[in-house]
């Protein structure tokens, strides 16, 4: 009879095979952050989107739950998998997770899971993180990332949840974030869906083309 591994053990494995794994020194979780944007050759991020989409089809819920409960590094790389596979039923957690904004970087994940789940709940969760942290005018944390997804959804449904945030004089304007552009922060959360959907649908290959119109805008 095989006995269970230890709790310590089992977690090691789980961070080896779903946030570490990568060649060299070029980790999933440092991808995550921006890489496969704007650092990575076509072939990489082929390679990189259909790693992501088949673990994102496999890993357990329970491993999930065991990266959730983790550090940054894996709380957003649990957040991608579980935003790539649309499982909506982490969308309480995440939710909790970005409110609660305990480690940087992580909130990324969380909000393009909730962007990527798509619905009128997700919306009132990026809406209630930017009420409790926009005010919060010395703290630079996820505000960018949640206006980005927020504005996506609102664009989704015929929506306006986002604008009060953005008016003349409301928190966005008195903001630690005042000086970045909303319509950016939207462009950016779009471009990661897209690469979403086109790892999911088997064809990460065509992603690219927005890749690079991406970044020539940027140099413009």
């Amino acid at each position: 009879m095989r006995l269970p591994l230890p709790l310590h053990v089992r977690q090691g494995l789980v961070v080896r095979r779903y946030v570490v794994t990568g060649r060299g020194s070029v980790r999933r979780y440092l991808r995550l952050l921006g890489g496969f944007v704007f650092l990575m050759s076509d072939r990489q991020v082929v390679r990189f989107g259909r790693s992501l989409a088949r673990d994102a089809r496999r890993i357990a819920d329970s491993d999930l739950e065991m990266l959730l409960a983790s550090e940054w590094r894996c709380r957003l790389t649990a957040a991608w998998l579980i935003g790539l596979d649309r499982r909506t039923r982490f969308r309480e957690r995440l939710g909790a997770l970005l409110l609660e904004s305990e480690y940087p970087y992580a909130g990324e994940g969380y909000c393009f899971a909730l962007a990527r789940f798509g619905e009128e709940r997700d919306a009132e969760i990026l809406t209630a993180y930017l009420d409790r942290w926009l005010p919060e005018d010395t703290c630079d944390y996820d505000q960018g990332d949640a206006m980005g997804a927020l504005l996506y959804l609102d664009e989704l449904h015929s929506a306006d949840h986002a604008t009060r945030f953005l008016a003349a004089g409301g928190l966005w304007e008195n903001s630690a974030v005042a000086d970045r552009d909303p319509a950016a922060a939207k462009a950016h959360m779009e471009l990661l869906l897209g690469f979403a959907a086109c790892c999911m649908t088997g064809r990460p290959e065509q992603w690219l083309a927005h890749r690079r119109r991406y970044v020539d805008q940027l140099g413009d």
